[in-house]
């Protein structure tokens, strides 16, 4: 029988690095997002899990660039409000390692990804609560999603990298 789990928000953290100036990284987090994840396997070994972000709630501390992330020139939040993955198929590696595949959902394209995971355990919480951990990590082209925006420098370097590094620590909380 599958068990049903939901992301646990105030425990867990979705991350992305970009690459600024070609000399240094900006980071990023989405503040609210939503996750379910049914799994029969103890293991997760076939999870089907899914995912959502709301692009307004993106913070890089810094509110001039978060407002332009979410203007048409990125984002475009007025008309897609939300990024979202939905699994195909989990690969495991070893009883930690799984390769996570699904379809990612940026700007109304959605194209396939790999993720790598990393399973951390599971524990019941001093409230019974049973919560499992995964760390999970990826690399994508924001060009082949559509966020295209792009400046460059005096000296005729990209303002904005191509490679976006995704990271997610997730707590999952099993449904009662």
């Amino acid at each position: 029988m599958k068990k049903n789990w939901n992301l646990d928000l105030t425990h867990s953290e979705v991350s992305f690095k970009i690459r600024h100036m070609m000399i240094s990284n900006v980071s990023g987090t989405f503040s609210e997002s939503s996750a379910t994840m049914s799994a029969a396997n103890d293991d997760f070994s076939d999870a089907e899990i899914s995912f959502s972000a709301k692009v307004n709630s993106i913070n890089t501390a810094n509110e001039q660039r978060d407002e332009h992330l979410k203007s048409a020139d990125f984002f475009d939040a007025a008309q897609f409000p939300n990024i979202t993955f939905k699994s195909t198929q989990i690969e495991k590696k070893d009883a930690e390692n799984f390769t996570l595949h699904g379809d990612l959902t940026i700007k109304g394209i959605t194209r396939p990804v790999a993720l790598a995971v990393e399973y951390t355990g599971t524990v019941v919480d001093p409230y019974g609560q049973t919560k499992a951990g995964f760390e999970m990590s990826g690399k994508i082209s924001r060009n082949e999603f559509g966020l295209t925006w792009s400046a460059v420098t005096e000296a005729g370097g990209v303002v904005v990298g191509d490679d976006v590094k995704l990271h997610f620590s997730i707590q999952m909380v099993a449904a009662a």
